[in-house]
């Protein structure tokens, strides 16, 4: 939609992003060629993203930063925005207003991610660990040696009572390991408000880590390691019969106990098939599928006999992900597989691909094709299990006027080129009201740049 009244007055005024444009078409080879311009950028309070060649000139500074000073003003967290210049210099820039119901795009000119179903994750997000009846401790799990070490380590310590680790496994729903009930029977680390730096040091020293207290245990969540949909939707995961560590974004069997100052420790209570009940792994904050198993066992672990192996990523790869298109597989039919969940089109100057070959696969949750790419984009409502949709403009286009958009979606997203820049907020408010979600609001404002110099 074209708001009639912009959100900040301030910012919807064309002489205020005419410095940020000049800079932007300065070097712009379509412009300097004399045909229409495309630029596309954002602006929030901390910083921006603005494509552009050199350094930046005191007047695009003090605009960039005057346009912050009024975000700021307005508790308007960042503003996406997209210009076309004619040859002649009339242009049209439009202003992308956050909206709750797009994730924000991670390359621009796109737009973002449209959120059509509140509380849906990706299916990778959503996965259980496998059961696991066999696990048992590793040969070197040795609570009574761990004990030993501990007090040897810590003793003036102040551990739990067992009605506390009771508890504890009561909020879990799990029971603990035993190494890790030793732990906390010879420290409790604190407890409550009562709270000492010098003992908490002490602990995390004898331990190896930044150690939590009894009441702090937790549960690895899967929904906090949820990177959004454009990077969710294209993932998937797999536990291979030689993994130790079950390839989830959480469990209720990692426990959660303490960190690295930037990473998580837990012990694991739902291992791999080739791994140990009770091991020690660790959960990357800069990743969101998968742990690295550090240790095969809470002894080893505070005994300093630690893993250097690491985790496998196997899942990302055929035949669950699938990638065509230039520098990967020539054909979709080199990619069809039952257990095909993922499959992405990238940039091809060929033939465009039919998606006959996998239609109809059971698994198939996600796909991606670059605009251009497909050749009949109908093909799409074929498509019985998309959870995910990323296709260009004009394919979107297609589906919307056949009526043929998949109901199945949870989130979708327009790639944009160059040709898509203003229109493709229109399509995004089109397949949102699909879905009776709240319209992205867009300003459109027009000026003059005059022509490239």
């Amino acid at each position: 939609m074209v708001d009639q009244r912009p959100p900040l007055s301030s910012v919807s005024d064309f002489a205020t992003w005419e410095p940020v444009l000049r800079l932007m078409l300065a070097d712009d080879e379509d412009r300097r060629a004399g045909r229409l311009a495309r630029v596309a950028g954002r602006i929030g309070q901390h910083g921006w993203s603005l494509a552009y060649r050199g350094s930046m000139s005191s007047t695009a500074r003090i605009a960039v930063e005057n346009i912050q000073r009024a975000l700021a003003r307005g508790g308007v967290q960042e503003i996406a925005f997209r210009a076309e210049a004619q040859p002649d210099g009339r242009t049209t820039l439009g202003l992308v207003w956050p909206s709750p119901v797009v994730e924000p795009a991670r390359v621009y000119p796109d737009l973002g991610v449209l959120v059509l179903a509140d509380g849906f994750l990706p299916e990778p997000w959503l996965r259980r660990p496998d059961p696991v009846p066999g696990a048992v401790p590793a040969p070197s799990a040795d609570p009574e040696l761990l004990e030993r070490t501990l007090r040897e380590r810590l003793p003036d310590a102040i551990g739990a009572t067992e009605e506390a680790i009771a508890a504890a496994e009561v909020r879990l729903g799990v029971t603990l390991s035993d190494e890790l009930k030793v732990l906390y029977r010879v420290t409790r680390v604190y407890w409550g408000d009562d709270f000492d730096f010098e003992e908490a040091d002490r602990a995390g020293e004898a331990v190896g880590c930044e150690l939590s207290g009894l009441d702090h245990l937790y549960s690895v969540d899967p929904a906090v390691r949820h990177p959004g949909w454009d990077l969710g939707a294209k993932h998937a995961v797999s536990t291979t019969p030689d993994a130790a560590v079950q390839g989830l974004a959480g469990s209720p069997g990692w426990i959660g106990f303490g960190s690295n100052g930037g990473d998580e420790f837990a012990v694991d209570l739902t291992p791999g098939p080739a791994g140990y009940f009770g091991q020690v792994i660790l959960i990357d904050h800069e990743q969101s599928l998968g742990a690295e198993l550090v240790a095969d066992s809470l002894t080893d672990f505070v005994l300093g006999r630690v893993r250097e192996e690491r985790r496998d990523r196997r899942g990302d790869e055929l035949p669950a992900v699938a990638r065509v298109g230039a520098g990967c597989l020539e054909t979709v039919q080199a990619a069809a597989h039952p257990a095909l969940e993922v499959l992405s089109i990238g940039a091809w100057d060929g033939t465009p691909f039919s998606l006959a070959s996998v239609a109809g696969l059971p698994r198939l949750r996600t796909l991606t094709a670059m605009p251009g790419t497909l050749a009949d984009p109908l093909e799409v409502a074929g498509f019985t299990g998309l959870e995910f949709l990323e296709l260009g403009a004009q394919e979107w286009r297609v589906l919307l006027d056949a009526g043929a958009v998949p109901r199945t979606l949870k989130a979708a997203a327009i790639k944009v080129r160059d040709q898509d820049h203003l229109p493709v907020v229109a399509i995004a408010n089109e397949i949102l009201a699909l879905w009776d979600r709240p319209q992205i609001v867009q300003t459109l404002l027009a000026g003059d740049l005059g022509p490239a110099a």
